[in-house]
């Protein structure tokens, strides 16, 4: 902000404030001939208007506000261009790196800001004529006691399976569902639907009715910023992410006769040998979609409640089914003289394939480690146990496209 010298010699001052958003500019001017007070009010308007910057300058956080965005907070100046702009974390100082647009008009931070952080903002611009305005501000963004934010699968930029669908889980409870859900759209280059469910309070997926087209590219923006997802907490999120969908490729394995077939794009790409779980631990039949990969892996039976019957630290080529740790993977601890694949389920209920330890060598396992995406579909039927829980891992498709529909907000 401006302020004027005060005048040490007898002259009459004239000021005239101008209100530019949140920031109020002064400017004053004087004239020294007090005999004629009409003209001297008139040459007091007229130099004032003449020496009043004409660029308005708008911070987009209001100053002593404490629920600024951390996406779109920034600068933008109308009639005039932006000289010099400087944001700081209050306090510190650290410097936050900015980016001022090609004409001047505009000023960002490079990344997403802070939550529950307090900044200063200082902000000149000239008009055409050189006249200086200057702004500045001094707020604090949302904290995360009253914000949310959504983890999301898949990563922007992946390539995934045809199974894969779009996963987000909040860390705050969301009781506004259908604000939430319809500031959230997923496209998909196939022009397939794609419809939201709801899995409790803090989970919302995105499929279409049908495994996704081979590669299709699926897009999701996500403008959540600002947005009221339960009583005073807000969204923070703002972005457009997009991943392709690879080839196809849907396993199915049969607990009858222990053999898994793979089908890449509709025809067979291989018949592979495999053990189910045994009668005493059977696997869940029904569509599961491959979560996570692991060359090797810890496997240990106390976290899936099965007390100490086994700790494996290195469970090689490893590939998660469900949230509750059915996998498919490698088994280097078979019984060399009677080998169970193609012949029975051996298994706490996972999928096991023949492999070795320390996960190299050419081994079935390592083979369909390496010929998987995260989002392919791995199929279980003819086991005695039940069809998977649709929340357990991303397994909705085990819910028909009505009962898919019926869990969406919108």
């Amino acid at each position: 902000m401006t302020t004027p010298d005060i005048a040490a010699r007898r002259g009459l001052v004239a000021c005239a404030a101008l209100v530019v958003g949140a920031l109020a500019l002064t400017a004053c001017g004087g004239n020294a001939n007090a005999n004629d007070k009409t003209d001297g009010a008139k040459g007091g308007q007229q130099d004032t208007a003449a020496r009043t910057s004409a660029a308005k300058i708008v911070i987009s956080a209001k100053d002593g506000s404490t629920g600024a965005s951390i996406n779109t907070t920034g600068v933008q100046v109308s009639d005039g261009k932006l000289t010099d702009v400087k944001m700081t974390v209050a306090g510190s100082g650290q410097a936050v790196d900015g980016t001022l647009s090609a004409d001047g008009g505009t000023w960002k931070p490079k990344e997403q800001l802070e939550r529950g952080t307090k900044y200063e903002i200082s902000a000149t611009a000239k008009d055409s004529k050189g006249l200086t305005a200057a702004a500045n501000a001094i707020f604090t963004t949302v904290n995360s006691a009253n914000s949310y934010i959504g983890t999301y699968t898949p990563d922007d930029g992946t390539t995934v399976g045809v199974g894969m669908p779009v996963s987000f889980n909040f860390d705050k409870v969301i009781t506004d569902k259908k604000a939430v859900q319809s500031h959230i759209t997923v496209t998909s280059s196939s022009g397939q639907q794609v419809v939201g469910h709801w899995f409790g309070a803090q989970r919302l997926d995105f499929r279409p009715q049908d495994y996704w087209k081979a590669g299709s590219k699926v897009t999701m923006k996500i403008d959540l910023d600002g947005v009221e997802g339960a009583n005073g907490v807000y969204g923070v999120q703002k972005k457009t992410v997009s991943f392709t969908v690879g080839r196809s490729q849907v396993s199915t394995v049969d607990a009858n006769t222990q053999t898994m077939t793979v089908m890449r794009d509709g025809k067979l790409l291989k018949s592979v040998p495999v053990s189910t779980g045994s009668p005493e631990h059977t696997t869940y039949n029904g569509q599961m979609v491959i979560s996570e990969k692991f060359t090797q892996t810890r496997m240990n039976s106390q976290t899936v409640g099965l007390g100490g019957e086994y700790d494996i630290p290195d469970v090689p080529h490893a590939m998660r089914l469900t949230t509750s740790g059915t996998f498919i993977h490698g088994n280097y601890w078979y019984n060399r003289s009677n080998p169970p694949f193609g012949q029975q389920g051996t298994s706490h209920g996972c999928v096991g394939m023949a492999d070795v330890q320390g996960a190299q060598g050419d081994t079935t396992a390592k083979w369909f480690y390496d010929n998987s995406l995260i989002g392919d579909v791995v199929i279980v039927k003819n086991s005695p146990d039940k069809t998977v829980q649709a929340d357990n891992g991303l397994n909705g498709w085990n819910l028909s496209w009505s009962e898919w529909t019926a869990g969406s907000a919108v």
